[in-house]
């Protein structure tokens, strides 16, 4: 007999390419190319693909694991469960700081294309807007979510064509001084406008021939938007030059005037407002469900588990990262904000490969080189990053880890 609280499978490759593509093609590239040109200059590209394929590591160990373990949580019960209760504790901690930070990345990202000269603003305005949203129950529908994507690959494209048949005259190249560290450091950037890879390793339960459909997806939906990426990354650095795309706060807006098309700026801008509210939106839901999970553990205060009778959401945890997140904006720039996300983000993939690796043949693991190029490529990338977000982040990491040392204590 069918199990009645079994997910039915629906979902082929196209429709799982499509997921993953919606999952990433979002507001990261708005605003990673910038960083990630300060870091790498020329070398822009080589960074993308780096980024790519330590994208690919991660999401393949992921998927391997989320179909032994299919259940809410991630790598937090993926550490768990192979590694030890500290290192799942150590990725659900990473996880819900580090994409607490992806929430004020992305505000500010609204508030740099909305409104320049007052983004701040206008970024608090965006979290406490999506935050009620999210108190209230409202979801980001199956529909609304290809709307957005639709929309933003639509802008791109045009960021894309304006660019590469534009005027170039503009374009000016930071110094040649570029080394390994800087692409190491842009690799890590440019690691954020992937974000979201990772849903496609929660499919499992939903997809027909999983064991098959998922990798090829993965790699699918990577290869399309890593194109994606590079197409305009190409046409930014032909058209402002390593030196102009550092420079700029709403860089690919800034593409299309420099081109010669400033008429097309509002539609870019218009477009990145869409792409990172609609991201916001996701991450808040995200951060909150397993800041949820983690309260129920008591691994953060047990009053963050409560549900709202009526909204039926975890109302305090909505509104404590929507807190967090609204005082991130207001004190801590773009590029710092993408740079301890990245840190954060990488730890917790660190501990997903690192648990891959310990997953039998009869488990289905992944080739073996996978989940050690993946540990190896967090670990490297992450302490390539800037110096503020490594020691913010190792900073923030080890006070989690502190707090669990304490709480270990008091109740053993």
């Amino acid at each position: 007999m069918a199990n009645p609280h079994a997910l039915r499978r629906t979902l082929g490759l196209t429709d799982s390419v499509v997921i993953g593509l919606g999952s990433m093609i979002g507001a990261g590239i708005f605003a990673a190319l910038a960083p990630a040109s300060a870091a790498a200059g020329s070398w822009l590209l080589l960074a993308l693909a780096l980024a790519g394929l330590l994208a690919y590591c991660n999401a393949t160990s992921s998927a391997r694991l989320a179909a032994l373990y299919p259940v809410s949580g991630g790598t937090y019960v993926y550490g768990r469960e192979r590694l030890g209760p500290f290192w799942g504790y150590l990725a659900g901690w990473a996880f819900v700081v580090g994409k607490t930070a992806s929430c004020a990345a992305m505000a500010l990202t609204i508030g740099h294309y909305a409104w320049p000269e007052h983004a701040r603003p206008v970024a608090v305005a965006a979290v406490a807007a999506i935050t009620a949203l999210n108190y209230a129950g409202v979801r980001k529908s199956a529909l609304a979510t290809r709307a957005i994507v639709a929309a933003v690959l639509i802008v791109l494209g045009v960021v894309a064509a304006t660019g590469l048949a534009g005027d170039h005259a503009a374009a000016g190249a930071l110094p040649d001084r570029i080394g390994p560290l800087g692409v190491l450091e842009a690799t890590g950037l440019l690691f954020f406008a992937f974000a979201g890879y990772a849903r496609l390793a929660t499919l499992g339960e939903e997809v027909r021939d999983p064991r098959r459909t998922i990798p090829r997806a993965i790699l699918l939906a990577l290869a399309l938007s890593l194109a994606v990426y590079a197409v305009v990354a190409v046409a930014a650095l032909l058209t402002l030059g390593s030196a102009g795309l550092a420079d700029a706060a709403d860089p690919l807006a800034q593409v299309v005037t420099a081109a010669g098309a400033p008429e097309l700026a509002p539609v870019v801008r218009v477009g990145a407002v869409l792409a990172a509210a609609g991201s916001l939106l996701a991450l808040i839901l995200g951060v909150s469900r397993t800041t949820l999970a983690m309260a129920r553990d008591r691994h953060l205060p047990h009053a963050l588990a409560a549900v709202h009778p009526r909204f039926g959401v975890p109302h305090r945890a909505e509104l404590a990262v929507g807190a967090v997140v609204a005082v991130l904006v207001a004190f801590f720039d773009l590029r710092a904000a993408i740079g301890f996300s990245s840190f954060a983000v990488l730890v917790y993939y660190l501990v997903a490969n690192i648990a891959a690796s310990t997953l039998t043949a009869t488990e289905h693991r992944p080739a073996r080189w996978i989940p050690v190029l993946g540990a190896a490529g967090c670990g490297i990338v992450a302490l390539s990053l800037p110096p503020a977000a490594v020691v913010s982040g190792l900073a923030v990491l080890g006070a989690g880890a502190i707090g669990y040392a304490i709480r270990r204590g008091r109740s053993g």
